[in-house]
C-alpha cells in the first residue's frame, strides 16, 4: 500500500481536500435536489475519493489518467448539486493536471473540457448559453490562479534539480581533489621505492628488499584508501536504507580499517528531509574518514541525537586531535549544515576530537 501515500502531494493538501469534499457533501444533503442528481452527486464523491488516494503529482509516477479523471470530476459537480463549494477542488484538479503534464499539455486538457462543458449542460441540464458561459468564466479564472501557481512549483522543482546537480558535482570535484593528493601521493613513493629497489638489487640486496616491503606496505594503504573512496562515491541509500540505518551501515563499512566505530541513535527517530539527510550522511563521512586517517585514534564513536527541535550528530574519537579541524572538506560541509540553517563546529576534547553538525528539526 505504499503508492497510496505519496510524498509529493503536501499533507496539508489533503487535509484541505476533505474538508472541502466533506463540506460539499453536507450542504448538497441539506439542499433539496432530483433523486437522479443526488445519485449522482454521490457517484461523484465516491469517484474522487478513489482519484485523490491515487493520483500522482510528479510526472512519471504512473496512473496519469487519474489526473483529468479527476479535474472532470470536480467540475462535474458543479453540475449536480454541489452549490459552488466545489471551487477549491477544482483548483487542485488543474493544479494536478499540469505537475503531471506540464504546461502545454494542462492547456489543451483545459481546452477541451471547456469545449466538453459548452455542449453538456445545456443538452443534459437545460442551462442557457448564458449560464454556461459564466460557468466557463469562473473555470477559466479558477484554471488561469491554479496554472500560475502550478508553474511556480514546477520552477521550483527545476530549481531544486539543479541545486541537488551542483551538490553532487562539487561533492566529486573534492573527492576527486583529495584522491589525486592521497592515492597519487601513495602511487609515486611506490613507484620512486622501486626505481630504488630496482638499482640495489645486485649492490645492496638487503636495500632492494627493504624498498619492495616499503612498497608492499603503502600498496595496502593505498588499496585501503581506494576502497575508502569508493564508499564515499556510493549513493546514500545503501541498500534500500536510508535515515539512522543508512548511517549505521556507514558507520560499519569503516570496521575493516583497524578502528573501533560504534554508532547510536538517542531520542525517538523521525523522518528526516532528504537534504538534511544526505548532510548527515557527509558528516559522518567526513568524521570516521579524518579519525582513521589522520587523528590515530583507536575508537570512534558517531551518536545522532533527535531533540525536539533540533536533529545533532556528533563524531568523536580518542586520537590525537590537534590539526584536525582545519581543511579535510570541513569548511564545504559547514557551507552546506549553514545553508540548511544549522551549524558545524569541530574542536579538539579533552581526550580526542569532535565534529559536531547541528539541524533544525
Amino acid at each position: 500500500m505504499a503508492w497510496l501515500r505519496d510524498p509529493d502531494r503536501p499533507a496539508l493538501l489533503s487535509v484541505v481536500f476533505w474538508l472541502v469534499l466533506g463540506a460539499t457533501v453536507v450542504i448538497n444533503l441539506m439542499l433539496p435536489a432530483a433523486v437522479r442528481d443526488r445519485v449522482l452527486f454521490l457517484a461523484d464523491v465516491v469517484l474522487l475519493c478513489g482519484l485523490w488516494v491515487v493520483m500522482p503529482w510528479r510526472p512519471g509516477r504512473g496512473r496519469v489518467l487519474a489526473a483529468p479523471a479527476f479535474l472532470a470530476g470536480t467540475l462535474a459537480l458543479g453540475l449536480v448539486g454541489s452549490a459552488g463549494t466545489h471551487a477549491p477542488l477544482v483548483l487542485m484538479g488543474v493544479a494536478n493536471l499540469a505537475l503531471v503534464y506540464g504546461m502545454r499539455i494542462a492547456t489543451v486538457i483545459l481546452a477541451a473540457l471547456a469545449a466538453i462543458m459548452v455542449v453538456i449542460p445545456p443538452v443534459l441540464y437545460g442551462r442557457t448559453l448564458v449560464q454556461t458561459l459564466a460557468d466557463l468564466a469562473v473555470v477559466a479564472l479558477l484554471g488561469a490562479f491554479a496554472m500560475g501557481m502550478a508553474s511556480a512549483v514546477l520552477r521550483a522543482r527545476r530549481l531544486a534539480e539543479r541545486v541537488r546537480e551542483l551538490t553532487v558535482a562539487e561533492e566529486r570535484a573534492r573527492i576527486a581533489a583529495e584522491m589525486h593528493d592521497s592515492i597519487g601521493h601513495h602511487l609515486t613513493v611506490i613507484k620512486l621505492g622501486l626505481v630504488n629497489a630496482e638499482r640495489f638489487r645486485e649492490r645492496r640486496p638487503e636495500a632492494a628488499w627493504e624498498e619492495v616491503r616499503q612498497a608492499k606496505d603503502l600498496t595496502q594503504e593505498a588499496l585501503t584508501d581506494a576502497r575508502r573512496w569508493v564508499r564515499a562515491l556510493r549513493p546514500l541509500a545503501l541498500d534500500g536504507e536510508l535515515g539512522s540505518a543508512a548511517l549505521q551501515r556507514l558507520a560499519d563499512s569503516f570496521s575493516g580499517t583497524g578502528v573501533t566505530v560504534t554508532f547510536a541513535v538517542e531520542g525517538t527517530e523521525r523522518p528526516l528531509d532528504p537534504d538534511t539527510e544526505l548532510v548527515l550522511y557527509r558528516v559522518l563521512q567526513e568524521g570516521l574518514t579524518n579519525a582513521v586517517r589522520h587523528a590515530e585514534a583507536r575508537s570512534v564513536r558517531g551518536t545522532l541525537t533527535f531533540d525536539k527541535r533540533r536533529i545533532v550528530l556528533a563524531i568523536t574519537d580518542d586520537g590525537k586531535g590537534a590539526g584536525q579541524g582545519h581543511g579535510f572538506g570541513l569548511s564545504s560541509l559547514s557551507d552546506r549544515v549553514r545553508a540548511l540553517g544549522g551549524s558545524l563546529t569541530s574542536g579538539n576534547r579533552t581526550v580526542g576530537f569532535e565534529l559536531r553538525a547541528e539541524l533544525p528539526s
